[in-house]
Parts: structure tokens; C-alpha cells; sequence
């Protein structure tokens, strides 16, 4: 844990499985106390993390919303909102898009080795509007990989950069990447009473082209599923949150 944050995985999915349609419209799958529940973690993070894909189609801010939990994080010396935190593989972000112009708070774009100074230099304006340094493009290798950008590199770099608890709210490829790996060390899991019913909608544990990419313990004829501990089961409204701490070796 002392060379990397404690992170925090987030997610609100339908009934059954999905976290988002396949629409060109984000579909809103949590209840307004939900949302704050969310805030409320937020505000007890140095750092927030979405996929490059989730800034491309959901443009989030990724802010803390209460006037009064950002005026708390002040009175802790800390900024309003945490540092946001973005990693692609092409490195074709927008410098127009909310994840840079909202808000102020530093920004980092972790990026493989090959692309950093094209995303450098394509993200310049976006630094520029948001005031020296807030915006920095790391370069983080060239791992093989859905996402371009290997995790245990960036979270070594965010616990030098002061990090110390890390919430990652998205994408579908991100947080099965991360569950993937073994690098999550809580789950927050916001179920919707609805149905999306999409088979082309992203699901929850499910890999871009659709296949799970979980792992599980061996058996005979393939994988088990793999399995975490239920910590706590809690209804907001008409949503049930799930909260699920990883199983010890």
C-alpha cells in the first residue's frame, strides 16, 4: 500500500449488468441521494480517475458538488475538489472538454511514451485556460494493453505526486482493468431497479469486444468466478448500494 493509493472502484449499473445504453445520451442509472452519497466519497478523495472514453462521451467535470464539502476539503488545507486523473491510449482528448475547464485543480493525462509529446502539445491550450501547471501529460511507458498505460506505473506515480486514496469511476474497461489486475481494494456497486436490455450496452467485469476478462482461481474446465467479501448492503431510495472488500489470499 506504500506504493500506491488505496483505491476506491465506482459504478452504478442496471439490473442486469450494464452501465450505461448504446445510445448517443448517457443514461443516469443512480437516484438524487445516491449521487450525493457519491459527492460525499469524492470529497474524500485526493484524486478521481475516468478512461479517456468516459471524458470523450460522458464530457464529466468530475467536481465535488457540495459548497460545503469543498469548503471542508479548504479548511483541511486541501483544494475544492480532487486532482482528475485521465489515461488513453491515442491520447485524442478534446482541450475544450469539461474534464480541463471546469473547475481548477490539477489535471493529469497519463499516456504511453509514444504519444506524449503529440498530447502535449494538442492539450497546450487546455493548460493554458486552466492556468500554469494544472494540466500535465505523463508519459507512462508503452505496456501492451486495452488501455495503453500500465496501472501499477501510474499508481506509483500518483503515491509520489501525494496521492493516498483514489477513486475510479469509469469506464467498463477501466474498472475491469483494475479488477483484473488485483489493484482494487474497494468496490462501491450502485445497482438501478431497471433493465437496460441492450446487448450493445458496456457492462460491469466485461471487456470492450464483450468477454469477461476476470480472473478466478483454477478448476477443472476453466475459471471460477472470481469472488469478493459483501461488507455492506444499503437501500438509498430505490437503489441498493453494494460495497465489496476484496478476498484475502
Amino acid at each position: 500500500m506504500a506504493q500506491r493509493p488505496y483505491v476506491l472502484l465506482s459504478a452504478a449499473m442496471s439490473i442486469d449488468g450494464c452501465l450505461d445504453d448504446a445510445s448517443d445520451t448517457r443514461l443516469i442509472l443512480s437516484n438524487d441521494a445516491d449521487l450525493d452519497r457519491v459527492d460525499e466519497v469524492r470529497a474524500g478523495c485526493d484524486a478521481i480517475l475516468v478512461g479517456a472514453g468516459t471524458v470523450r462521451r460522458d464530457n464529466p467535470a468530475l467536481l465535488v458538488r457540495s459548497p460545503a464539502r469543498r469548503d471542508a476539503r479548504v479548511a483541511r488545507g486541501q483544494p475544492p475538489s480532487p486532482a482528475r486523473v485521465t489515461l488513453t491510449a491515442r491520447g485524442d482528448l478534446d482541450p475544450g472538454a469539461r474534464f480541463f475547464t471546469a473547475g481548477g485543480g490539477a489535471r493529469l493525462v497519463y499516456v504511453p511514451d509514444g504519444v506524449a509529446e503529440r498530447v502535449a502539445a494538442r492539450l497546450g491550450g487546455a493548460a493554458d485556460a486552466a492556468g500554469p501547471g494544472t494540466v500535465e501529460v505523463v508519459a507512462a511507458g508503452d505496456p501492451a494493453g486495452p488501455l495503453g498505460v500500465g496501472l501499477p506505473g501510474m499508481l506509483a506515480d500518483l503515491a509520489g505526486r501525494g496521492v493516498q486514496r483514489l477513486m475510479v469511476e469509469g469506464g467498463g474497461t477501466v474498472l475491469t482493468q483494475f479488477l483484473a489486475a488485483g489493484l482494487a481494494d474497494e468496490l462501491h456497486l450502485a445497482v438501478a431497479p431497471v433493465f437496460v436490455g441492450d446487448p450493445a450496452a458496456p457492462r460491469f467485469g466485461a471487456a470492450a469486444s464483450g468477454g469477461c476478462v476476470l480472473p478466478g482461481p483454477a478448476r477443472p474446465g476453466g475459471l471460477a468466478p472470481a469472488r469478493l467479501h459483501l461488507a455492506e448492503v444499503r437501500l438509498i431510495g430505490d437503489v441498493v448500494l453494494l460495497r465489496y472488500l476484496p478476498v484475502g489470499p
